[in-house]
């Protein structure tokens, strides 16, 4: 079980702002994949993307990115053009809208 360096959890708190950064190791990432690359992706910037490209697999990426409920569209978008995924294998452009329903 690896520790996150302090440069790492100094990179990493504002992305999970909401977590206490310092009671968090390499494994609870690892054990949590699916969401610590969904916020990244849609909350990281340059910096966190390096960090998640070197941390996790395409796979990984890819998994997050077609079965996400948090990314939105134009997230979705680059990386499906990055990775080449079909977009009918991105869950945010196969559910419909929620708003489309709506009477307003």
């Amino acid at each position: 079980m690896r520790t996150l360096t302090q440069e790492e959890k100094d990179l990493l708190s504002p992305v999970f702002w909401e977590i206490d950064i310092d009671k968090i190791d390499k494994s609870d990432f690892d054990s949590h994949k699916k969401y610590v690359i969904e916020r990244i992706l849609q909350y990281g910037m340059t910096e966190h993307v390096s960090w998640m490209l070197k941390n996790f697999s395409e796979n990984d990426i890819t998994d997050a990115v077609k079965s996400s409920r948090i990314i939105d569209r134009r997230t979705a978008n680059y990386w499906s053009l990055h990775y080449g995924i079909n977009k009918n294998e991105i869950l945010c452009f196969t559910k419909q809208s929620e708003m489309s329903n709506s009477m307003f």
